[in-house]
């Protein structure tokens, strides 16, 4: 894909209903609309990790006591 991985996350989570997303659900996001990704090992997933801890634009919160489950949510800034 033409797109780094800062751009594919943005679109990920700005597509999202909620403007939000688990780690998990980006994932999900960019085999889906990226297929490659299926079978490009798991590498990507690290610079996925990298680039959300990292960029400032993307913000970590927390889960709502009401939603149970896995992982915070990613937004956008």
């Amino acid at each position: 894909p033409p797109y780094s991985y800062a751009t594919l996350i943005r679109y990920a989570i700005e597509n999202s209903p909620n403007q939000k997303l688990t780690l998990s659900q980006i994932y999900d996001w960019v085999i889906e609309h990226y297929p490659y990704y299926a079978t490009a090992g798991p590498g990507w997933k690290n610079s996925i990790r990298h680039n959300l801890s990292l960029n400032k634009c993307f913000v970590r919160t927390p889960r709502p006591v009401t939603e149970p489950g896995k992982g915070s949510y990613w937004k956008v800034d």
